[in-house]
C-alpha cells in the first residue's frame, strides 16, 4: 500500500500532495475543538496499534504488498479529523524514518491511507452502525482499505513511470485488498467490540445516545 518513490510522475505526487494538504488542514482546525474530548488521549495509544501492525506486509501479484492499514478503525474510534491525525503521524513516521513509502510519494500515501481510509470507514460506520455495531465496524474496515488501494491504484496506473497500465493496477490492488480486507474488517469489529464492551464512553457517539435515552426515559 505504500508507494514508493519513481512509481508516481511529478503530476500525479503533486495532485496528491494537494488533496493531502488541504484535508489534514482542515483535520488539524477541527481537532482544536475536540482537544476537550475524552478520545484525544487515546490518539497517541492508536497511532502507536496501528504503527506496529502496519509493519506486517504481505506481497500481492502486481509488484505490490498488502498490510493492515488501519485507517477505518481509527475514524470510527476517534472521529474523523483525530483519525486523520493518528493516520498522518503513522505514515509520515514510517515514511521519514522506516522508508516505508518515498518522501516524494507521502503525500499519495497520506491521501490513500490516513485520508481516504479514515474518512470511508467512518462515514459507513456511522451509516450502518445502528444496525449491528459490530457489523458495521467490519464493513468500515473491509470497504476502506478497498477504497484506498483503488486509489493507489488509479494513482500508479496514471503514472508512466510505473511497469504497468491503470486498468491492471486498478484491478490487481482492488482485488487483492478486497480479499484480504476482509481480515482488515475482522481486526477491526474485533478490537472495536472488545473497546465498545470494556469502555463504552469511549465509543463515537455512545454517550451521546445514552444522554438521549436518559433524558428521554425521565
Amino acid at each position: 500500500m505504500h508507494i514508493p518513490d519513481g512509481f508516481l510522475d511529478p503530476w500525479v505526487a503533486g495532485a496528491f500532495w494537494l488533496g493531502s494538504g488541504v484535508a489534514i488542514g482542515l483535520a488539524v482546525r477541527r481537532a482544536q475543538s475536540e482537544l476537550g474530548d475524552e478520545r484525544t488521549p487515546l490518539l497517541g495509544v492508536i497511532a502507536a496499534g496501528i504503527f506496529a501492525a502496519q509493519m506486517l506486509n504481505w506481497p500481492i501479484p502486481g509488484g505490490t504488498s498488502a498490510h493492515f492499514v488501519g485507517g477505518a478503525f481509527a475514524g470510527v474510534l476517534l472521529g474523523p479529523s483525530l483519525g486523520i491525525l493518528a493516520m498522518t503521524a503513522v505514515v509520515t513516521i514510517q515514511a521519514l524514518v522506516f522508508g516505508d513509502g518515498g518522501i516524494v510519494a507521502l503525500g499519495a500515501n497520506l491521501f490513500s491511507m490516513a485520508v481516504v481510509d479514515v474518512l470511508v470507514g467512518y462515514a459507513l460506520f456511522r451509516a450502518f452502525r445502528g444496525v449491528h455495531e459490530t457489523g458495521a465496524a467490519f464493513v468500515a474496515g473491509w470497504a476502506a482499505i478497498t477504497v484506498s488501494a483503488l486509489v493507489v491504484g488509479v494513482g500508479v496506473g496514471l503514472s508512466s513511470a510505473f511497469a504497468y497500465e491503470l486498468g491492471t493496477t486498478v484491478s490487481v490492488m482492488g482485488v487483492g485488498h478486497a480479499v484480504l480486507g476482509l481480515v482488515e474488517g475482522a481486526i477491526t469489529a474485533c478490537v472495536y467490540g472488545y473497546v465498545s464492551s470494556a469502555r463504552p464512553d469511549l465509543v463515537l457517539g455512545r454517550r451521546e445516545d445514552d444522554m438521549l435515552a436518559s433524558e428521554v426515559g425521565s
